[in-house]
């Protein structure tokens, strides 16, 4: 292991810590990089694996050449295979002109295929093609292109789990994993925890010209006894809440606890299963406000009996159409001296979105009722989570546990956008 090398690949590309796992990792890309072998780079969200493409490439051969990050799950499935390889003109509706795909565009260099497992099937084949031989086929095209590109891909979920649902091909996992690369989640590096929390502590402090803030020695305890579940991504995050938001510069170990998050309210990433597995959580939601709905529902169906029955019994004593206002107030079927459910759902008729209209003729009541919408509750949780995140929808898919693919699909269908 060349110290003195990772030492100053550490200090170009920022990466803080002293671990063994860590520094075995940096070391891997190091010597991996003069190759051409293509690598697979695993770990948790928020770990940094983003940096490791960025070693290889950068003592590679190729590092004069184009490096192009692709994020596998942000793109929808039915363009991929066009951002990926490129198209003809007149391929699909809207190609108004032919496209250079990245791996046109890295041609010589390196691409960095981000969150591999969210690949469509028929893309995973596209891709083993090129692994193989370097050949792809534009969509919309008879002809082979072919492009020389070093392929370096990355994920934070088990493709052996995936290979075994059906939703990866074994093939290509063997083809990507010829170097694997694994980097540790910040709860197996104990050692850097109060090291990164520093750095970014001190980088607020000069970006912002504010002093810095320091822990006691029982919030140095409690940071370390944190899991962590969102690794470093999640521990600079809140070393710049506290840095910007704390009165005070001393930071105790209950106003530290007052920023960490409780571990059990992270949803769990589900990534490169299929549709109704990825929206396990949103299923869950829906039972919920299904549940809530019907309930309201039969309530408000109680309701509408129980004035029916009451205008049919008082329906005999009605006056005829010239009694006096005196006569008529007498008459009138006081509301409010119903029974407290009566009076509760009468006032929650309009939040329920049930309109009701009753009209006496003889012994027949018409009641209309509008429909209640399901949708409007999806809308509502995935509205919440995106202020949550300030419309970063990749924290936000992750918060609602399902993939940012299914996000993307479920804002365009509850047309948030256009809010």
């Amino acid at each position: 292991m060349n110290h003195q090398k990772i030492q100053e690949t550490k200090q170009r590309f920022g990466i803080i810590g002293n671990s063994p796992e860590l520094l075995r990792a940096i070391d891997i890309a190091l010597q991996v990089a003069p190759t051409d072998l293509s690598v697979l780079i695993t770990g948790e969200s928020g770990v940094g694996k983003e940096h490791f493409p960025q070693i290889i490439h950068h003592n590679s051969a190729r590092k004069h050449n184009k490096y192009i990050a692709v994020n596998c799950g942000a793109i929808p499935e039915g363009t991929i295979d066009s951002e990926l390889f490129g198209h003809e003109k007149g391929a699909f509706t809207g190609a108004i002109s032919e496209r250079k795909g990245y791996f046109a565009e890295a041609d010589k260099g390196t691409i960095f295929l981000d969150e591999i497992g969210e690949l469509p099937l028929a893309t995973q084949a596209r891709l083993l093609r090129v692994l193989e031989s370097g050949e792809y086929i534009r969509v919309g095209s008879s002809t082979v292109e072919k492009t020389n590109v070093r392929i370096v891909a990355a994920t934070n979920v088990d493709l052996t789990e995936a290979i075994e649902k059906g939703r990866f091909r074994q093939d290509l996992f063997y083809r990507l994993s010829t170097i694997p690369i694994r980097v540790p989640a910040l709860r197996e590096r104990p050692g850097d925890v109060e090291l990164l929390f520093r750095k970014f502590a001190f980088e607020v402090a000069e970006k912002y010209t504010i002093p810095g803030i320091r822990l006691t020695e029982e919030a140095k305890e409690k940071l370390l006894a944190y899991p962590w579940p969102g690794n470093v991504r999640q521990l600079k995050n809140i070393t710049e809440q506290i840095s910007l938001l704390s009165e005070q510069r001393e930071i105790t170990a209950e106003a530290l606890g007052d920023y960490l998050p409780p571990v059990a309210r992270n949803l769990p990433v589900t990534f490169g299963l299929d549709d109704e597995v990825r929206d396990s959580s949103f299923a869950n939601e829906r039972q919920i406000l299904y549940q809530i709905l019907f309930d309201l529902r039969r309530d408000v169906t109680d309701l509408r009996e129980q004035l029916k029955s009451l205008m049919q019994n008082n329906s005999a004593d009605l006056p005829p159409a010239d009694y006096t206002p005196e006569a008529k107030a007498a008459n009138t079927i006081d509301i409010s001296s119903s029974s407290p459910r009566q009076t509760y759902y009468g006032s929650r008729l309009h939040h329920a979105s049930a309109v009701q209209h009753s009209a006496i003729g003889g012994d027949e009541a018409e009641t209309v009722e509008e429909t209640l919408s399901i949708q409007d509750g999806e809308r509502e949780l995935i509205r919440k989570a995106l202020e949550r995140h300030r419309g970063r929808r990749k924290d936000a898919a992750r918060d609602l546990g399902i993939s940012e693919r299914t996000l993307y699909r479920k804002i365009k269908l509850l047309h948030l956008d256009d809010e």
